[in-house]
């Protein structure tokens, strides 16, 4: 899909095609076409390579300087269901007039950026709205978050009354996320380091236009993304503490089980050798009596009785 909007002086935006589009018009791309790149590739004279970049699931974050295209690839995130969180490359293509975002699927951070909301952005201010979609991206990051710590504690209470495998399995899930978001944030604020470093770059003013409102954007954009660096580590850090703590409740539990077991097999095993002493083809005790059967069966349950009560001492019981 392929969208190019520009904002009007009445803060509305307006769609070109790429026949007709105007100079601070932002071009929006979303899971593209081999012909929707090419198209765009030859509008704003774009080496096709720096598109189709940002459509690998797997490209880690980064800048690339190419004469007068800037190529800004970060990782955003995504929520695949309900608990499942994954992350997706944004590519942002900065152009002397321009402005491009590329992305392989539809997502929460670039689909804030429409018609309702248009009076918080401008396509036409390049910089801050590139710093406004890293802002928003971050936030997002924070959200989730949230959302995962809350879901953690739900699994918690539930592993604290069963033991069941989902639970632990869901654990995973919530763990794999973590992996994920720390390893996009990092590379994220890596960069932002960069971005903020370029600014003294001569030349660097042809895509960027730095002022005091930027820089303070820019700050704040560095400053949430390193919380949520702080925070996913801190996540990370009681789910692991957590997975270690259960693993040993679980693996106690079961020398608890094993015990008992172990216990009950050793009282009822006293029954069956006294029931095997007297059912031996040979002359036995009491073998004419006539509650021998009785009697028999009374000294096994006081013996049985007998052991569970050294048993139960012993705290094996």
């Amino acid at each position: 899909m392929l969208q190019i909007l520009k904002t009007q002086d009445d803060k509305t935006l307006k769609e070109f095609s790429i026949n007709e589009f105007e100079h601070g018009s932002w071009f929006n791309l979303i899971k593209p076409t081999a012909d929707e790149i090419k198209q765009v590739a030859n509008a704003l004279n774009i080496d096709a390579d720096f598109l189709r970049d940002s459509l690998d699931s797997e490209e880690r974050s980064r800048i690339e300087l190419d004469d007068d295209k800037l190529l800004i690839i970060t990782n955003i995130p995504m929520m695949e269901d309900e608990n499942s969180f994954d992350t997706l490359p944004l590519g942002v293509i900065m152009t002397p007039d321009n402005i491009v975002t590329v992305s392989l699927k539809e997502n929460r951070i670039i689909s804030f950026f429409n018609q309702d909301t248009t009076k918080l952005f401008d396509t036409s201010d390049k910089t801050r709205f590139l710093f406004q979609i890293l802002f928003r991206s971050t936030k997002f990051y924070l959200r989730y978050l949230e959302h995962i710590n809350r879901h953690t504690d739900k699994i918690e209470v539930d592993l604290k009354r069963t033991m069941k495998n989902k639970a632990l399995f869901q654990l995973l899930d919530v763990q794999k996320s973590l992996v994920y978001f720390t390893t996009a944030l990092k590379d994220n604020g890596r960069v932002l380091e960069k971005l903020s470093r370029f600014k003294k770059i001569s030349g660097f003013s042809t895509f960027m236009n730095y002022n005091e409102e930027i820089e303070d954007l820019m700050e704040d954009v560095i400053i949430e993304n390193k919380q949520a660096v702080e925070m996913v580590e801190m996540h990370r850090n009681i789910l692991e503490s957590m997975m270690d703590a259960f693993a040993s409740i679980i693996s106690n539990n079961l020398n608890i089980v094993m015990k008992f077991l172990t216990s009950v097999t050793i009282i009822l095993a006293i029954p069956t050798m006294v029931a095997s002493f007297w059912g031996m083809n040979v002359e036995v005790p009491m073998a004419g009596a006539h509650y021998a059967f009785l009697g028999i069966l009374m000294f096994s349950l006081v013996l049985a009785a007998i052991i569970a009560i050294i048993l139960a001492r012993k705290g094996l019981f």
